[in-house]
């Protein structure tokens, strides 16, 4: 089987398809991996087919535009601004998109891909496998990461709650997705409402990359939709620790880790400097990631390492608790540490994430980025380390997600689903 899968964002949402895909290929499938030009190394060190379409991400985070919004955390105004971004790449991205997709039986896409997947299936008429690291499909039983209403108004406005999501993505990105249709592929724009009802979107498997102990598959899903444990990529057998990280580790009790992906602020220094404030009054040794978003200090204590990039998985179990901005990538590495995790969010899904941890009780209740600040980051710290019981629940719940093997079981689904539509 040939699959291409659509996967444009940040490496924390380009890394569960290169999970997704590297499976796919262990199993003998081809493989095509359609994204920004960031990922080469990270994509082709895998064994995946990089098909890249122009244009850098990170150039995108970190622009100053963006580096405001996202200090602000308004998940709709980052929305507009993702949308005229679209705009201009649209036509690079169906591109990219329809050389990938030549020759091969399956296209396979989430949120970020979502519609350019479909409108290339469409096109070419091929099958569409929606793989999601998030809810996407409407429900009774939970809300969606963009909207929550009260859980006293019952099930009900928690499945409008989705198709309101669904339609502020979808306006939002409707003016990228008809250039590209219209420009590049020869096809009719989508409907005004959204290409929801699309047959492709209800004919083959729908796959959620999320562990079922940390979101439990909707009662009122169907037999098409899988919760098939996270789709963890792990390190290299080659990798490594640098000399002065291992050193740091050996010389005292177990740091923090603090790092914020890809998200930007205004002023980085202002936030290190808050963070070094925290830690000082706690008496905590952390790593701190610089990141995308330029976390740095001019001047850090020897309780303080800072790091530009190392694998999660190697080092979270090494720490006493993880904190970051709620990334899925970086929240589904922290739950399988077993330890805490102090989320901070910024946007987007973000709030989401810290809302379930702290749900769980395997973190304390998440801290907006607009409202940190020393002594709520403080008393989250002293939280986190000295709550047995919580600390208790990180462990025996990061033994469950260690049982999971979320990509074979997406792998056997995928495989299940396009033999059996394939007669």
């Amino acid at each position: 089987m040939r699959v291409a899968i659509i996967a444009p964002g940040s490496r924390g949402d380009v890394e569960p398809y290169v999970a997704l895909a590297k499976g796919l290929v262990d199993s003998g499938h081809l493989v095509r991996l359609v994204t920004h030009e960031d990922f080469e190394t990270l994509v082709s060190s895998h064994g995946v087919e990089f098909w890249p379409f122009k244009g850098r991400v990170q150039e995108i985070a970190q622009g100053a535009a963006m580096r405001e919004l996202l200090e602000k955390g308004s998940f709709f105004a980052v929305l507009r601004q993702m949308s005229k971004d679209a705009r201009h790449g649209a036509v690079t991205l169906a591109d990219g998109g329809l050389a990938a997709c030549a020759g091969v039986d399956l296209v396979l896409a989430g949120i970020g891909g979502l519609f350019v997947g479909l409108a290339l299936a469409e096109k070419l008429g091929l099958p569409l496998v929606q793989a999601y690291y998030i809810p996407f499909t409407p429900t009774r039983a939970y809300p969606s990461f963009l909207l929550r209403f009260p859980t006293w108004l019952g099930g009900v406005p928690n499945r409008l709650s989705y198709r309101l999501a669904q339609q502020a993505i979808w306006q939002g990105f409707r003016a990228a997705d008809k250039v590209a249709r219209q420009r590049v592929l020869g096809l009719p724009p989508a409907p005004i409402l959204g290409p929801f009802s699309s047959d492709r979107m209800k004919q083959y498997p729908v796959l959620y990359g999320f562990s079922p102990h940390v979101i439990p598959k909707a009662p009122d899903w169907d037999e098409r939709t899988h919760v098939t444990g996270y789709w963890f990529l792990e390190r290299s057998a080659a990798w490594t620790p640098p000399p002065d990280l291992r050193a740091f580790l050996q010389a005292g009790p177990r740091p923090l880790f603090i790092g914020f992906g890809s998200m930007s602020s205004r002023n980085p220094e202002e936030t290190a400097a808050l963070i070094l404030q925290a830690l000082a009054r706690t008496g905590q040794r952390a790593v701190m990631l610089s990141g995308w978003g330029g976390l740095r200090a001019a001047q850090v204590p020897d309780t303080v390492l800072m790091v530009d990039s190392v694998p999660y998985s190697w080092l979270f179990p090494r720490v006493a608790a993880v904190v970051h901005h709620g990334g899925a990538g970086t929240t589904a590495h922290g739950l399988r540490a077993g330890v805490p995790s102090i989320v901070i969010p910024f946007f987007g899904d973000q709030p989401f994430w810290g809302q379930r941890v702290f749900e769980l009780g395997v973190g304390p209740e998440p801290i907006p980025r607009k409202k940190l600040t020393v002594e709520r980051f403080a008393d989250a710290i002293e939280q986190a380390l000295n709550d047995e019981a919580m600390r208790q629940r990180a462990a025996d719940l990061a033994s469950q997600i260690q049982t999971e093997d979320g990509v074979a079981r997406a792998v056997a689904v995928v495989e299940r689903g396009m033999s059996q539509s394939l007669g």
